[in-house]
């Protein structure tokens, strides 16, 4: 990818910021625990690896891969 790594930096978060939202709001999440759940997850993991590309994928594509039940809708 052909990207500075502070524009992958602010990608990354605003991502994860609209992931969480979306725990939080759509699913009833309390904060504490969607921040948990993606923090914690291989799907962060593989997120903060910019060579994955899935920095630059929507926010509910990524969702899909944390949550079981969303990954038949991918």
């Amino acid at each position: 990818m052909n990207v500075s790594q502070s524009d992958f930096e602010f990608m990354k978060e605003c991502l994860s910021r609209d992931i969480i939202a979306i725990l939080v709001e759509e699913m009833g999440m309390s904060l504490p625990t969607a921040f948990d759940l993606f923090y914690n997850s291989d799907t962060y993991s593989k997120l903060s690896d910019p060579n994955t590309g899935l920095f630059f994928q929507s926010p509910r594509y990524v969702l899909s891969y944390l949550l079981p039940a969303s990954s038949s809708n991918r």
